[in-house]
């Protein structure tokens, strides 16, 4: 067991050494920590609170363009600060991509799991809700979904993680089928090993490389349908601060106050951006086709 351990962190440690040898996966690792460094602790860095309104401070502009040196981005129109609604709205974000993409990716791993070892009835049955599924538009089924149950976040969460899980169910299915012609699999089912157990022992570790560049691509596009969600006025409550709400109500403003939409706007390419370039790297590490071509 002390042997075990050491030998674990030597395989994390070489495996973060691997995945930051790339300058861009290290961005991208920097801006995803600051992000969530903001969002775990933004009661101690707001200076305002994001929801109190000071029509007397309305539309200031931010600190560098000549304001009273009190607001750093600016004010929106009903005097709110900017900075401190941004740094709650990431909070709002990463709950939601997190959150959803947790709850696609059980549902979308079982079902697949199922699929690809009983190729037989229930998996042709999932199987084609999977393709009735992926026929609708996601935005629109999203849309439909959220004006008929209204604006919260827990109904945005649900909503966008039941409706993204084809994407695990698809993937996982395809490598089950191949997996389980393997000797180990056929070895296990001859010993008598439940089905259960084969799914969570064997097939399950097999696949989590796909499962994981799947999820961490997917939440930054969890990010991308929260936001148009909640500029539409169909995600999160208004009174939330978060960054599609923001950008919603600075649209009025862009000609004359363009730093309301501006700042929320920027933090949701940046973040993406960074989760996306986490994604493209750990891609590269797990894929062994890329493995190979690496070494």
């Amino acid at each position: 067991m002390c042997g075990a351990r050491p030998s674990a962190e030597r395989e994390v440690m070489s495996a973060l050494r691997r995945f930051l040898d790339s300058w861009l996966a290290a961005l991208g690792l920097a801006i995803v920590l600051v992000v969530l460094f903001g969002a775990l602790f933004a009661e101690f860095l707001i200076p305002f609170d994001p929801d109190a309104q000071n029509i007397l401070m309305r539309l200031k502009p931010p600190m560098w363009r000549g304001a009273d040196g009190v607001h750093l981005m600016g004010t929106d129109a009903l005097g709110r600060d900017i900075f401190s609604r941004l740094v709650m709205g990431a909070r709002v974000s990463l709950l939601v991509g997190v959150a959803s993409v947790v709850i696609s990716g059980v549902v979308g791993v079982t079902f697949g799991l199922i699929a690809g070892y009983e190729d037989k009835y229930v998996g042709r049955v999932l199987m084609a809700i999977t393709d009735i599924q992926l026929a609708i538009p996601f935005l629109v089924l999203a849309l439909a979904v959220a004006a008929v149950v209204g604006p919260s976040l827990w109904n945005i969460i649900v909503i966008l993680g039941l409706t993204n899980w084809v994407q695990y169910a698809r993937v996982v299915r395809a490598e089950c089928l191949s997996l389980r012609e393997r000797e180990f699999i056929q070895a296990a089912h001859t010993m008598g090993i439940g089905v259960g157990a084969i799914l969570v022992r064997h097939l399950l570790p097999n696949v989590m490389s796909s499962v994981i560049v799947i999820s961490s691509l997917l939440v930054a596009k969890m990010i991308l349908f929260e936001s148009s969600l909640s500029f539409l006025g169909l995600g999160v409550p208004p009174t939330t601060p978060t960054w599609g709400t923001m950008i919603a109500d600075g649209r009025n403003y862009i000609s004359h106050a363009g730093w309301i939409a501006t700042f929320p706007g920027l933090a949701i390419f940046v973040t993406v951006v960074g989760i996306n370039l986490i994604g493209d790297r750990l891609r590269d590490m797990l894929d062994p086709r890329l493995r190979q071509m690496e070494g």
